[in-house]
């Protein structure tokens, strides 16, 4: 059974009303006795899925068991204190760490022609469908994917099929899914459905997984600080369902603008946000609203390294952004970043290409280390203090006599773009 759940107030569901609809998409799926559950993980912690997956644990366990695999792709574990705050009262022991390494069965393969055909030329190679072992597991009679639709990267829309197949997939799907987004170009992607990333997850989906017990539970939200708004609610197994998600995301976390911004500043939450590989959604979601010669400055308290793996950190530690066309040559020239394609399309990610300068203010990476992966390095508390940052508000402020910035406290939650580069 199927629901759409829409917020009338401009703050969101009330939880009572969130709840409700959760308890009356449950009444339709019958009697079962172990359950499946996949949020995402703490870098996705205003989706809602916290409270989500709380609810569902709390009115499953009772009457069956009750497992939770965070979709970590290759982001690091969840340590207990992230689990505790994201998903409360859960206990401990019902959670299961992904290993995108290890943890994984092959299901079959995408084929060369449709990813050639996908991808326009630009991609030549098949891609392995690849998926964490417990979601084979036949003892599961529900397997619920819980998670935000929201401007993405890689694939343009999160969520669906990508909390599977990155979120529980493999080094061989993850590799070539970012490396066919990078090849095919960040601006052609982000905010939209029907992409050639999304594709190929539809592919291994209809072939490989379609016959699961598999039921979406998707969440378009927005945030103020900590206080989610979940405006609208799609559970239900239907593509349609995913394409309503996505038309409310475009009008909730798209913004556009007339005029290109000369300068950005962006914030990046300390406990969010700890290494670059996540942090440069700061770079991805504001690229298409800089104009040239213009200046991003990323404020990175929390960020304390460049990959969420050590194998990947060492990897840009190494090579550095330096643009897409430097990365492209670097992959022909050097086995360790062919083996390794997600992170090469993740330093084609993070790199401007020279269209306008990126500062990182750090307080836990050192300049060497900033300047030595080829961004610009200010002090974070030298930052604050130029920028008045402790007096701005979202959008764009004024601080000194003509001079201004564009301030976005949380470049997860949207996108932001010239309307003529949509």
């Amino acid at each position: 059974m199927s629901s759409v759940t829409y917020a009338d107030s401009p703050k969101g569901l009330s939880k009572e009303q969130l709840f409700a609809a959760l308890a009356n998409a449950a009444a339709g799926w019958g009697s079962v006795k172990k359950v499946l559950l996949i949020p995402p993980d703490y870098t996705r912690f205003h989706s809602g899925a916290g409270m989500i997956t709380n609810f569902y644990y709390h009115f499953f366990k009772d009457r069956a068991q009750v497992d939770i695999l965070p979709a970590l792709g290759t982001h690091a574990p969840m340590p207990d204190a992230e689990l505790n705050e994201m998903f409360g009262d859960i206990p401990l022991d019902r959670f299961l760490s992904h290993n995108w390494r290890e943890d994984v069965v092959k299901l079959g393969e995408v084929p060369t022609a449709f990813v050639r055909d996908v991808s326009e030329g630009l991609i030549d190679q098949l891609i392995a469908v690849e998926l964490n072992r417990r979601l084979l597991d036949p003892s599961y009679d529900l397997i619920l994917s819980i998670g935000q639709v929201v401007p993405h990267e890689v694939v343009g829309m999160a969520n669906r099929n990508k909390n599977l197949f990155v979120g529980c997939g493999g080094s061989d799907m993850i590799n070539s899914s970012h490396m066919l987004g990078a090849f095919y170009g960040m601006e052609r992607i982000m905010g939209k459905d029907h992409t050639p990333v999304r594709k190929v997850f539809d592919y291994a989906e209809e072939h490989f997984f379609k016959t699961a017990p598999l039921i979406y539970m998707l969440t378009v939200t927005t945030a103020t600080e900590n206080d989610i708004h979940i405006h609208g609610l799609f559970i239900g197994r239907e593509r349609e369902l995913f394409e309503r998600a996505v038309a409310l995301s475009q009008e909730k976390n798209l913004t556009f603008v007339d005029v290109p911004f000369q300068r950005v500043i962006v914030n990046l939450d300390e406990k969010e946000f700890k290494s670059t590989w996540l942090g440069n959604k700061a770079i991805y979601r504001t690229r298409m609203a800089i104009a040239d010669g213009g200046e991003l400055i990323v404020l990175a308290p929390g960020v304390e390294r460049f990959g969420e793996d050590p194998a990947i950190d060492q990897l840009i530690r190494k090579y550095g952004y330096v643009g897409r066309e430097n990365i492209l040559k670097l992959i022909e020239e050097n086995d360790d970043l062919r083996g390794n394609l997600s992170a090469a399309a993740h330093l084609i990610h993070g790199s401007s290409d020279g269209r306008f300068t990126i500062t990182y203010c750090t307080q836990k990476l050192s300049k060497e280390e900033v300047e030595g992966v080829g961004f610009q390095y200010m002090p974070y508390e030298e930052a604050l203090q130029r920028f008045w940052l402790g007096r701005c508000v979202e959008g764009f402020n004024t601080y000194s006599l003509g001079s201004g910035y564009y301030y976005i406290s949380n470049p997860a939650l949207g996108l932001w773009a010239d309307r003529r580069k949509f």
